[in-house]
């Protein structure tokens, strides 16, 4: 069996073996639909019993999925014209409850098409972008191995299930196996818009982490997000740099929530003062850090605002609420990310993500 790389890796040739075809098929399908678009016409006609004239909204939602904009109008058009000429023929006229379900169907689906279009995903290939994309930011918030004595745990869910999140995290072992960066992002906005925002930050944050001393990745992330001019131009973030000889640590934020540290000696739990405000705000960041030692059964925790923030909810009591989780599900056993965004029990209105980084 290959690596998780080496799967991933032939899922998205998959994906553009089927995307090429899907492209170079696009005429020949139209065709089809065409054709097929007359001969249930036709059925219609013939057999009335047999064949409804409101198959035609399946014919319309399977060219919404597999045509371009300029075709999927002429099968629009050509329904269009063959329900006119079933209505004149008499017999076989449709019932007026059938003809205005089929006229919202050929609305809504030139709506969704328009849509698509406007956002560049036409037809079977512009789904399958999507499925490209989801995966890809799912690739980039993989946690490294780190060596013996180490256990990093990550948990990201996006508001209400969807496939895209606001939140996203990328993590790297540099310095030849000797130190953890991890950053952990909360782009504004939720769903689609917000994971595509989060694609392009993971690429870019992923090209700077490691690349340059842990104090400047927070202004450099910046510069780079001011340098975006999007009108939802802001993001918060943490970054965590770990010292994996020594357990020697460094957290700095930005706008985002403060992260805790438990010590597993005394069994206390420390929420880190840092400062700075988020990305993209202002031209230039100078967060204030915080450092510390991690020694053997002590704890990080990393997670964004939507795992304390609730409607008609104070944050503080909800900080309060994730640090009694933490020291039932981290300290009194070895729980992970996943066992502390249980214990929370934040809503799903809001992009959700904890990390975890223990010492043994």
């Amino acid at each position: 069996m290959g690596t998780p790389e080496d799967e991933a890796g032939r899922a998205q040739r998959a994906w553009a073996v089927l995307r090429g075809q899907a492209a170079r098929s696009q005429p020949r399908t139209a065709a089809l639909l065409y054709v097929v678009a007359v001969g249930l016409a036709l059925a219609v006609a013939a057999q009335p019993l047999w064949f409804v004239p409101s198959a035609f909204v399946l014919l319309l939602l399977v060219g919404a999925f597999l045509l371009r904009w300029r075709a999927l109008v002429v099968l629009v058009a050509e329904v269009v014209v063959l329900v006119v000429v079933l209505v004149l023929v008499g017999p076989a006229a449709p019932a007026p409850g059938v003809l205005a379900v089929i006229a919202l169907a050929c609305v809504a689906v030139l709506v969704f098409a328009r849509e698509r279009e406007r956002l560049g995903l036409q037809g079977a290939p512009g789904a399958l972008m999507l499925v490209d994309l989801r995966d890809r930011l799912a690739a980039a918030g993989r946690m490294p191995t780190l060596p013996s004595g180490w256990v990093v745990d990550a948990d990201v869910r996006s508001a209400h299930e969807a496939a895209f999140s606001g939140d996203f995290l990328v993590s790297r072992v540099v310095d030849g196996g000797r130190r953890l960066e991890v950053v952990l992002v909360d782009v504004s906005g939720k769903g689609q818009d917000a994971g595509v925002r989060s694609l392009q930050l993971s690429g870019a944050f992923s090209g700077l982490l490691g690349a340059m001393p842990p104090e400047r990745f927070l202004p450099a992330a910046n510069a780079y997000l001011v340098g975006q001019a999007w009108d939802e131009g802001f993001a918060t973030a943490v970054h965590l740099t770990i010292d994996l000889r020594t357990g020697d640590y460094r957290v700095a934020t930005a706008g985002h929530p403060p992260p805790a540290v438990l010590h597993a000696g005394s069994g206390r739990i420390e929420v880190l003062t840092t400062a700075g405000p988020a990305l993209g705000v202002l031209d230039d960041v100078d967060p204030v850090p915080s450092t510390g030692r991690l020694h053997p059964g002590d704890a990080v925790v990393l997670y964004t605002d939507g795992v304390v923030e609730q409607r008609g909810r104070d944050v503080d009591q909800g900080i309060d609420r994730l640090l009694g989780v933490v020291e039932s599900a981290v300290a009194a056993r070895p729980g992970g990310a996943r066992d502390v965004l249980a214990g929370v029990h934040a809503g799903d209105d809001d992009d959700r993500a904890v990390v975890v980084v223990r010492r043994g």
